[in-house]
């Protein structure tokens, strides 16, 4: 199973790089794990939905026909940690690769919302994107941890 991040925006800050970076060496090379940043649309004056659209079809357009997408979006479900190593272990015995997306600023299109197997929300809170990057590969280092018996997570 390959499992990946696609990403809108591609300027982070040192802190989000070197923090992503970190977790991804700990991630097991049985996932295959991969993060794609997805080029952030010119807004200009015109509507954010114009540049929601775009960016989406440049997501769409990235994905493999039976790729799972989970769509990280605000309105989607909360799942605990444990809850999160429950789906992984789920995904891996379905054997199909797995994409988890975040949206640029405005959010993810309604044609990727509407693809999406799964509506996850990492917080009721208001994230930076970076930190939402941050935060998502630190729970699936978190998740791989409590599959294995890691001492790393600590109840």
């Amino acid at each position: 199973m390959h499992i990946r991040v696609l990403a809108v925006g591609t300027r982070q800050p040192r802190w989000v790089d070197a923090a992503v970076g970190d977790y991804l060496q700990r991630l097991p090379q049985s996932w295959r794990f991969s993060l794609k940043e997805i080029p952030a649309a010119h807004r200009g004056n015109q509507a954010p939905a114009a540049a929601v659209s775009r960016e989406g079809a440049a997501i769409l357009a990235e994905l493999g026909e039976s790729e799972r997408l989970i769509a990280l979006d605000e309105r989607g479900k909360q799942v605990s940690s444990e809850g999160l190593a429950d789906w992984i272990e789920q995904w891996q015995a379905d054997g199909r690769d797995v994409c988890l997306c975040i949206g640029g600023a405005d959010g993810l299109s309604s044609e990727c919302l509407d693809r999406a197997e799964r509506r996850w929300s990492l917080s009721d809170l208001t994230l930076p994107h970076g930190l939402a990057r941050v935060l998502l590969v630190e729970q699936l280092y978190r998740a791989w941890t409590l599959q294995t018996g890691h001492p790393y997570h600590r109840a």
